[in-house]
C-alpha cells in the first residue's frame, strides 16, 4: 500500500471516530502535538496553533450545536504530504449557535478540506473552505419558519 492510499485511510478513520462519532480520546491517534488550522475562514480558531487538549476542546465546542453531524466524503486526493477531502456535511441543529436557538431541523454544508501529515501520520492541521454562509441562511430560514 502506498504512502497516499494509507494517508487516505487514516483521514477517512480520523472522521469517522473523532468528527462523526464524536470521540474526543480518539484524536489522541490521530492529532500532532501542535495541530495548525491555516485557513478557515468563519472558525473561532482560525490561524491559530492548537494541542490536544485544545484540538478537544474545539471538537467538543464544534459538536456541541450539531452532535448527530456526519461527513459524507466525496473525494480524496494526496499529493506530498497533504490529504484533500471534498466533504457534504449534514447535521440536526440541536444547540444554540451565534445566536441561533436549537430548531431541530438539518443543516446542510458543503467544503473542501487540505490536511496535512508529519512523518508519524498524524495530522498536522488544515486549510479549509466552507459554505458557512449557507449555514447560517438556513439557520435564518428555520428560525422564520419558511
Amino acid at each position: 500500500m502506498s504512502i497516499e492510499s494509507s494517508r487516505k485511510q487514516r483521514l477517512v478513520r480520523f472522521i469517522q471516530q473523532v468528527w462523526d462519532d464524536g470521540d474526543a480520546d480518539a484524536a489522541e491517534a490521530y492529532v500532532a502535538d501542535a495541530y495548525r488550522i491555516h485557513h478557515d475562514p468563519g472558525d473561532p480558531w482560525d490561524g491559530r496553533v492548537l494541542d490536544l487538549a485544545g484540538f478537544r476542546d474545539r471538537l467538543l465546542r464544534s459538536r456541541a450545536a450539531f452532535p448527530d453531524q456526519r461527513f459524507d466524503i466525496q473525494g480524496l486526493f494526496a499529493e506530498g504530504d497533504s490529504v484533500v477531502m471534498t466533504w457534504l456535511w449534514s447535521a440536526t441543529h440541536l444547540g444554540d449557535l451565534a445566536g441561533f436557538p436549537a430548531t431541530g431541523k438539518t443543516v446542510r454544508m458543503s467544503g473542501a478540506t487540505v490536511y496535512g501529515f508529519d512523518g508519524d501520520e498524524r495530522l498536522t492541521g488544515h486549510w479549509q473552505i466552507t459554505d458557512r454562509l449557507g449555514v447560517f441562511q438556513q439557520l435564518q430560514q428555520n428560525l422564520s419558519g419558511r
